[in-house]
């Protein structure tokens, strides 16, 4: 089959800026491309060429202002058995209309469905245009079903996933190797260091985390809060809430450190000189990336009770669901509760390690996106 992957006009593939869908296309690309011959459409970068073939796929860029056109345009010259939408719903009617012979999937990865995105009529006619709905996990799933029943037999759940291969956790001699050159790097080398990765805006939460050190520095001293990202993906500027958080941050010289725009290739480093990591995110979260990639490095996690989160975490055995998701104290009690016992840590991790392992590989992920792609049902 000739198959379309198509990303959102927002950032490239790569993800030279970050990204959770361009990691998810160009992870699972060259994996399907060993079956059938795939396509990668996206937007262009100065550091990209507008036109290239790596790893069997090959990738063509249009401009930012032109996308949408770009796209349609491309569609009706070439001829694809399979396209695969990303995150665009309302797109579907117009890209549809120059390849109406194609078998079209949506993957959804955030509440696009949402009545403050896409009227009924909209999302009637995007449901019935497609052959698939995929998500990102079950609760944006019920996103679309609850509102609109009749995408039930078409909506289903496709988790995301991490390169394993490039997460080490500690336990491994190179997860040792890692930690201790990280933790040099950084003068955290005696100190159990907290992780939290993602965007610095008040939906994610990170202030919470600052609020809840008071709490944890009583029991754990030596404790370090890592913080890695800025206010969008690879912008370093600083804005009122980041301002904010570096002058709570500052009440903690010793204990607070803030680490900007990380090219995800260089993440999982990170994530190996860590010994716990935490999500706070306040709003309905599809099912955070970094869940996958804690797991992976065989980190014990502390997440939000917000949209899909919970999903991938069995409470207790690799990590614990925050239900009062507001509350400062909750996060320090769960955080002292791991510092606590290395036992237990450990026992996570190893937990969450088989767990993604058998689950969330970029493999599954693929393997499960074909039986779509190739069900004519």
């Amino acid at each position: 089959m000739k198959i379309a992957l198509i990303a959102t006009e927002k950032l490239p593939v790569p993800a030279i800026k970050g990204g959770a869908i361009q990691i998810y296309l160009d992870a699972i690309a060259p994996l399907i491309a060993q079956k059938h011959d795939v396509t990668i459409l996206s937007i262009t970068h100065q550091d990209l060429p507008d036109q290239e073939t790596r790893n069997g796929v090959q990738y063509i860029r249009f401009a930012e202002s032109e996308y949408l056109s770009s796209l349609g345009a491309h569609l009706k010259n070439v001829k694809y058995d399979v396209i695969h939408l990303c995150n665009r719903p309302a797109w579907v009617p117009v890209l549809q209309a120059a390849a109406p012979n194609a078998r079209w999937i949506l993957s959804v990865h955030n509440e696009m469905f949402a009545v403050e995105k896409m009227s009924d009529e909209e999302g009637k006619a995007c449901i019935a245009a497609v052959s698939q709905i995929v998500t990102v996990s079950d609760y944006i799933g019920r996103t679309i079903t609850d509102r609109f029943p009749q995408a039930k037999g078409k909506v289903k759940t496709v988790y995301s996933g991490v390169d394993l291969k490039t997460y080490f956790p500690d336990w491994t001699t190179e997860g040792r190797r890692l930690k201790e050159k990280v933790r040099s790097e950084l003068n955290l080398k005696n100190q159990k260091v907290i992780l939290f990765v993602g965007r610095l805006s008040k939906v994610k939460g990170p202030h919470i985390l600052l609020q809840a050190m008071p709490e944890i520095l009583k029991k754990h001293p030596d404790t370090v809060m890592v913080f890695i990202g800025s206010k969008w993906f690879g912008d370093n500027e600083v804005n009122n809430y980041v301002r904010h958080l570096y002058t709570l941050g500052a009440m903690y010289p010793e204990n607070v450190q803030f680490i900007q725009f990380v090219q995800p290739k260089n993440i999982p480093t990170l994530y190996a000189m860590s010994d716990i990591f935490v999500c706070s995110s306040q709003w309905q979260e599809p099912l955070a990336r970094v869940h996958y990639e804690a797991m992976a490095c065989g980190l014990p996690i502390i997440t939000s009770n917000r949209g899909g989160n919970p999903e991938v975490i069995d409470e207790g055995r690799n990590g614990k669901v925050i239900k009062d998701f507001e509350n400062p104290d909750a996060y320090a009690e769960a955080i002292i509760s791991l510092l606590d016992s290395a036992g237990k840590r450990n026992d996570m991790g190893k937990y969450g390690r088989a767990k993604v392992e058998r689950d969330f590989s970029w493999s599954n992920v693929s393997g499960n996106l074909l039986s779509v792609y190739e069900n004519r049902r």
